[in-house]
């Protein structure tokens, strides 16, 4: 039963991060960026690392090397749900402002509920690995859930109720992870699918989104610092499992 309330726990404080959306009023639209930028290449190394190091040997270590072919699942799954949930109505460009809100909710949605899997299965599988896949996880909503907030205001909405629908998109999270606790007989097995399956989505995310994003600056200074948060990124991800795989 623990396991259960850690779990429900953390994805209820991933889900909390929707509110950080607020910064777009407490800070000027320079410091905003400022914030993207060292947090989208913290998000990105600590995406990496959390897949490379703490979620497939996970999965390999209980299922065996066959399961990292989910990982190219996870990839594949991530992408369609970019595509034609997130991104589509962007590359069209013949949506309404009702329909471009509503895509961006749906889109976040679906993927909150899918790290709330994530989380669950990771839980199921190691207190460590849970708080490590939760950290990982945080530090791509960050700069994401600013994204969804933006994009929410800019079609239309009004701040407080943009704040409100985000936060109650992410609650999707908890129903993801619902899923896994509750509604599989057996999650025990099905956890080292769901963690390479994650890991897949990890790695899609950061380097189909974050790291183009990285690339965009090309001055040497901050370039630099890139690299140096990409690093603190996969360090904090070391350190989170070193930390608690000892508690």
């Amino acid at each position: 039963m623990d396991v259960f309330w850690e779990a429900i726990g953390a994805v209820f404080i991933v889900s909390l991060i929707s509110f950080v959306g607020i910064a777009s009023v407490m800070f000027k639209k320079k410091q905003q960026d400022e914030l993207l930028f060292y947090m989208i290449s913290f998000a990105a190394g600590s995406m990496v690392g959390a897949a490379f190091l703490d979620l497939l040997p996970e999965a390999v270590a209980s299922a065996g090397a066959g399961i990292l072919s989910w990982a190219i699942v996870g990839i594949g799954a991530f992408f369609v749900m970019e595509k034609f949930l997130h991104w589509y109505h962007c590359h069209k460009g013949h949506c309404d402002t009702h329909a471009f809100t509503t895509l961006s909710l749906v889109g976040d949605g679906v993927h909150n509920f899918i790290d709330g899997m994530i989380i669950a299965a990771a839980y199921m599988t190691s207190r460590d690995l849970g708080i490590v896949t939760t950290v990982a996880i945080i530090a791509h909503e960050i700069p994401q859930e600013l994204g969804d907030y933006s994009v929410l205001i800019y079609g239309g909405m009004k701040r407080m109720k943009a704040l409100a629908y985000n936060f109650l998109v992410a609650l999707t999270a908890v129903a993801g992870a619902l899923v896994v606790l509750l509604g599989m007989s057996n999650p025990e097995t099905f956890s080292p699918y769901l963690l390479s399956f994650g890991a897949g989505g990890f790695l899609y995310i950061s380097c189909s989104d974050l790291i183009p994003e990285m690339h965009k600056n090309i001055d040497a200074k901050k370039s630099l610092l890139q690299l140096l948060m990409f690093a603190l990124g996969v360090l904090v991800i070391v350190g989170a499992a070193a930390v608690f795989g000892e508690a």
